[in-house]
């Protein structure tokens, strides 16, 4: 098993009323909310745990790119990544990811990402997500119904542009290029591991095994209500004659480690309903315009019955039905593993991208999830798929000889005081 350490940078202001007073905390989220000077703090408060993960041992830590709102408050996943390639050496950095088909001309995401994997000694995981219709629709004026074309045109350039040795041109529908001539090339040859998160259409299932790229299924319901969907994929998978490698597929958890399942309670659960009441508080009109889904995944249905049961779980709100119902992994650290051997087991996960610091959680509290997880959970659940130890196909490959960070100005002086 493999454990990232996912990071979505939730606005941590929002008032008691938001949802009374408010229509949407994406794309039209007041600006009143928002302070630029508190924000100093909250995204170096939020780096400081990415960085205080890769130094507790999980294998990647995460990043994501939304606009426009409270939920998320990070348009540019790259800018952070590129912090902490630089002060960490060991974690993979997942950018999961960029919206490909936002990107005019997408080649710039090539680079970019390029970059990062450069900059890291190749340890990027390179995310391609279509885009929830908030970012891609409403925030940045894509036609619904043009976006998944878009996206796969960006996808083709990228690929091309990491994998050809020589310049040349692309004339595609919506991009037109003379010269695409990629530098620098990433150090992961012929390119970064490629995860797509996908939140339950059927097409990405069938784009993640026709290019053998990781589905990661990314929600807020939980291992309980996400069974479904996921048994639907790997039927998928058995039906195209693909292996049934767990490492072919991720899924996001929000997780709550304490002394004691009291003690979690105790510690979190403000936090937890401070995210799933507010930060989750989206106008319907604004989730699934008309031409988002296709007509395949309208029919397959799973999505809409997820919906159905968040929202009935989003509009009860209480710490009991959020763990009972598998949203949450709450409590003592043998309550957390046995719940989360459930759900590694019950979706056939490799990856699990953890959510432990939620909403307004403060710092210390975030500490002592991350931290106890990490000592006395995540070791125990390392032996989850021995029959498939050392597939790393969906894995970065970095340089054994990469450059490692050096003690920042602040730490060397330190250091050298007697």
């Amino acid at each position: 098993m493999r454990f990232c350490w996912f990071n979505l940078m939730p606005w941590p202001d929002l008032p008691d009323n938001f949802r009374e007073e408010s229509n949407s905390v994406w794309v039209d989220i007041p600006q009143k909310y928002f302070d630029p000077r508190r924000a100093n703090a909250v995204y170096h408060e939020y780096m400081d745990q990415l960085e205080f993960a890769d130094a507790c041992g999980f294998d990647g830590i995460g990043v994501n790119e939304h606009h426009q709102n409270g939920y998320g408050i990070m348009p540019s996943p790259n800018l952070i990544a590129a912090g902490l390639a630089r002060r960490t050496s060991r974690a993979a950095i997942c950018v999961i990811g960029n919206s490909i088909a936002l990107y005019n001309p997408p080649i710039r995401v090539a680079e970019e990402f390029a970059m990062l994997d450069v900059i890291s000694g190749g340890r990027l995981v390179a995310g391609f997500p279509v885009g929830t219709p908030m970012d891609t629709n409403f925030c940045y004026g894509q036609i619904p119904a043009l976006t998944r074309d878009k996206y796969l045109e960006a996808h083709e350039l990228i690929m091309r542009a990491w994998h050809e040795d020589e310049p040349f041109a692309f004339d595609g529908k919506y991009n037109q290029l003379r010269y695409v001539n990629c530098w620098p090339k990433p150090i992961q040859r012929p390119n970064p591991p490629i995860y797509v998160p996908g939140g339950g259409s059927v097409e990405t299932w069938d784009f993640c095994l026709d290019n053998d790229y990781n589905y990661s299924y990314l929600s807020f319901s939980g291992y309980k209500a996400g069974k479904m969907l996921m048994d639907g994929y790997w039927n998928r998978v058995a039906e195209r004659g693909k292996d049934l490698s767990p490492y072919r597929a991720s899924f996001a958890q929000v997780i709550c480690t304490a002394e004691s399942d009291a003690q979690a309670e105790e510690l979190y659960s403000e936090h937890i309903l401070y995210f799933y009441n507010r930060c989750l508080h989206v106008d319907p009109r604004f989730a699934d315009p008309p031409g988002y889904r296709t007509i395949k995944t309208i029919k397959a249905g799973a999505l809409s019955q997820l919906r159905e049961s968040r929202q009935k779980a989003f509009a009860e709100l209480t710490w009991k039905n959020l763990v009972e119902g598998g949203y949450v992994i709450a409590g003592g650290p043998d309550t957390v593993r046995e719940r989360m051997e459930d759900m590694i087991k019950g979706l056939r996960i490799g990856m699990v991208f953890g959510l432990f610091q939620m909403g307004d959680m403060p710092d210390w509290k975030v500490r002592i999830n991350t931290q106890l997880f990490a000592e006395k959970v995540m070791p125990q659940l390392r032996n989850m798929w021995p029959e498939y130890a050392g597939d790393d196909r969906w894995w970065i490959h970095p340089m054994e000889d990469r450059v490692q960070p050096e003690a920042t100005f602040a730490e060397r002086l330190r250091q050298e005081r007697p």
